[in-house]
């Protein structure tokens, strides 16, 4: 990537593809939010196929491209909004490009069923993966060796990311600005786009099942927002199961069937959520941090962080440090 950036970014296209899918990553990395400086964006491209550099979409739309899929091969990152139809074979000159671009060294996104395409380019092959929860099954059936996860939002492995259906797309779009850019710029993306920078949940909370007899609540949707305003303590799951008036295996079973995950994995994801924003955000020295996340110690954060972030907090601190003005500015936001 470039180093006054985070390089070229390509959307692709193909004939038959979904509209809203295309228009998500289009919207958020087209051009910059309000206070995002454009020289430390993405290069943003819409690649459409070969010779005609265009696609009609589902009617009545179609796509304008100038560029083609020999630029989406050069490209740092690769977004697949979604497959024409989950029903056939994903159009083959796509799954070439996508190939090709990570086997160059690209870094390659999939949308909703663009996980089709990725599947077919034997990206996802020994990867946990996601898509929409309404085709898990008939991506299972024509990759069955895949592991599959049908109860989370998108799963990032480093090279390699997919998300679920439709909006969970949106929420891995910000979570490569955040990633690329760091908080400032994906709150900033967040806002201008008026949806959660982080948003709680998995999709396993969508997933058809029978109505019960009587409704029920299980009262996680209060107890997220309740820890969420307490992460400074050492909360447990024993806590989180009292405030939900949850037994500790009935909460576990709650969380991994609502979040897709276990309740102390939740917890330390949403502690180092806090500790990025205090590290961007804040003068606060590293301990005071760990102090406010939750994560206790100084050592303890830089365990958490090196082994999540791939870099120490103070790295991580110095890579993406706003202006003093802007430092100065979140910070009054955050409390």
């Amino acid at each position: 990537m470039d180093s006054n950036g985070p390089g070229t970014l390509a959307v692709a296209v193909a004939p038959g593809m979904p509209i809203f899918e295309v228009a998500i990553p289009y919207q958020v990395f087209s051009e910059p939010p309000l206070g995002v400086d454009p020289g430390n964006w993405y290069d943003f491209r819409l690649c459409g196929p070969r010779d005609t550099r265009h696609a009609t979409l589902r009617d009545p739309f179609v796509a304008l491209t100038d560029y083609d899929y020999d630029d989406l091969i050069s490209a740092d990152t690769v977004i697949v909004p979604s497959t024409p139809s989950v029903r056939e074979d994903p159009p083959a000159d796509l799954v070439e490009a996508v190939r090709a671009a990570y086997e160059r060294g690209a870094r390659v996104a999939s949308l909703c069923t663009g996980a089709f395409v990725l599947a077919a380019a034997g990206l996802l092959d020994g990867r946990r993966s996601t898509t929409h929860w309404r085709h898990i099954d008939a991506l299972r059936t024509r990759h069955p060796h895949l592991e599959i996860d049908p109860g989370v939002l998108y799963i990032d492995d480093g090279r390699i990311l997919t998300s679920a259906g439709t909006t969970a797309g949106l929420d891995l779009c910000i979570h490569l600005i955040r990633k690329d850019l760091g908080a400032q710029a994906a709150n900033a993306a967040a806002r201008y786009l008026v949806v959660s920078p982080h948003r709680a949940g998995g999709q396993a909370q969508y997933l058809q099942s029978p109505v019960p007899a009587q409704p029920s609540d299980s009262g996680l949707s209060l107890t997220l927002d309740w820890a969420l305003t307490n992460l400074q303590r050492p909360l447990t799951v024993s806590d989180l199961a009292t405030h939900a008036n949850l037994s500790d295996r009935t909460l576990a079973r709650r969380f991994h069937a609502e979040l897709g995950a276990t309740p102390l994995r939740w917890l330390l994801t949403q502690r180092l959520i806090r500790a990025r924003e205090l590290l961007e955000l804040t003068d606060l020295p590293v301990d005071a941090v760990a102090d406010r996340c939750g994560l206790g110690s100084p050592a303890n954060l830089r365990t958490h962080f090196n082994r999540e972030v791939g870099v120490s907090p103070s790295e991580y601190r110095r890579s993406h440090r706003p202006t003093r003005h802007e430092v100065i500015t979140e910070s009054a936001q955050l409390y």
